[in-house]
């Protein structure tokens, strides 16, 4: 059973910064996929960024560009900076990894708002 934990929530002003870390139980370096997504108050879980296996990232394209998606295999942590801030961007953020199975952590939240 994999351990996810997210910290790093906040509010910040439009056009801030903000850096979110999720710290998994296990070896990240193992998972096949590890990553970021995000759910906005009425839409769907949405893909923000992740890790995937053949060593490619990938970005979705309202955060390209804005956010980088980042690992620390000796810590077992995946951070996620976000730059330049939008109202739109403000959504519970959940960490991801896959391996044997798909495994969450519990979502931290991220308010842009002035």
């Amino acid at each position: 059973q994999v351990q996810l934990v997210e910290s790093g929530r906040g509010l910040v002003q439009p056009g801030g910064s903000l850096r979110l870390s999720c710290a998994a139980s296990e070896r990240i370096f193992s998972f096949q996929g590890l990553g970021w997504y995000r759910q906005a108050p009425g839409k769907e879980r949405e893909l923000v960024a992740q890790f995937s296996l053949g060593g490619t990232t990938i970005y979705a394209g309202s955060v390209k560009g804005r956010f980088t998606l980042s690992r620390d295999d000796s810590k077992n942590t995946v951070y996620l900076q976000m730059n330049s801030l939008k109202p739109e961007d403000t959504a519970v953020y959940y960490c991801y990894a896959l391996s044997a199975r798909v495994y969450w952590g519990q979502g931290t939240q991220v308010t842009v708002s002035s």
